[in-house]
């Protein structure tokens, strides 16, 4: 059985081991770090931890100011909080002026569970990559992720990276290296392409190991660079399976399965079918109940594939 690691308890320990690297890395929170795990890093370091309270927009404009002195801050809340609520302090004192900010969010989807819709981040993914100069990255398990997170505080610019709450099983092993703009192939395939970020790869791994027992053979491809796409896979995906479908822990209105059907319409129309939440808020329960309820799992995705492989022979391909 796969090892299960939390995304946030990764990033957690990845922020301490980055911190000793680099002297001039600073980590902001707003009231919630023993969530966000970033209080591991407050107690190795607590002159570079900053508790900004309850005002996430202020954090923000904090951020901003710390990187103009050549800091490298690290900002931390809630998905819903650390995106929606301080949208325009990102895209006005972030993005515009391209500050050297990262943006790092945990408790992202409906697998938060019982807080709710207000507290079910499902439209973040579409209100950062729509913004100039920000990099967004949705990690699939925990070793991507501290790959990532490396890779932020190493790269200049804005970032924005999505973590989540639950304990996830390992994708990757310890040679895996993230690339960003470029998507890793998990599995091989001919009859269609499942393109996941987040905790749906690993539905997307077990949705594929069904679908072969049914004599189709899925190409699975993790998307955890939203921004920038891997254009060229998308297309060489499209080329080579003649049917696409995107799972994403997400609405399917302007994430990941939006910026996979954008390349496509400009490039190579093909039958596409999108894995995520349609066009709807949030509610309360428990994380499994509620990607089972939302059509976030393995189930959604197999059914996906045999819609978009009927379309697929519609079109005769």
């Amino acid at each position: 059985m796969a090892e299960m690691v939390a995304t946030r308890d990764v990033y957690g320990k990845a922020l301490i081991k980055l911190g000793k690297i680099y002297p001039d890395m600073v980590v902001l929170d707003a009231d919630t770090a023993s969530s966000t795990r970033t209080q591991w890093f407050s107690q190795e370091f607590p002159e570079r931890f900053f508790n900004l309270g309850i005002s996430e927009a202020n954090m923000i404009g904090y951020a901003a100011g710390l990187s103009t002195c050549g800091k490298i801050p690290v900002v931390s809340a809630f998905a819903c909080f650390g995106s929606g609520r301080v949208y325009d302090q990102v895209k006005l004192s972030v993005c515009w002026p391209k500050l050297n900010v990262k943006i790092i969010v945990t408790h992202a989807g409906v697998s938060v569970g019982e807080d709710g819709a207000s507290h079910q981040a499902i439209d973040d993914i579409n209100l950062m990559r729509g913004l100039p100069n920000m990099t967004v990255i949705v990690p699939a398990d925990g070793i991507e992720t501290e790959k990532a997170v490396r890779y932020a505080i190493e790269t200049q610019g804005p970032f924005y990276i999505r973590l989540g709450r639950l304990n996830l099983p390992l994708v990757f092993d310890d040679t895996y290296e993230f690339v960003l703009g470029k998507m890793h192939a998990l599995r091989e395939g001919t009859d269609a392409t499942i393109i996941a970020c987040g905790l749906m790869v690993n539905e997307s791994v077990k949705a594929a190991q069904t679908l072969s027992e049914q004599g189709i053979n899925v190409r699975i491809l993790n998307a955890s660079s939203i921004k920038p796409i891997d254009k060229q896979a998308i297309i060489l995906a499209a080329k080579e399976t003649g049917a696409i479908v995107t799972a994403e822990e997400h609405s399917i209105i302007g994430g990941l399965g939006s910026a996979v059907a954008e390349v496509l319409a400009e490039h190579l129309p093909t039958p596409m079918e999108r894995v995520g939440v349609k066009d709807t808020f949030g509610q309360s329960g428990t994380p499994k109940e509620l990607l089972r309820i939302f059509g976030l799992d393995a189930v959604s995705i197999v059914e996906a594939v045999i819609k978009v492989l009927g379309r697929k022979t519609q079109k005769g391909r």
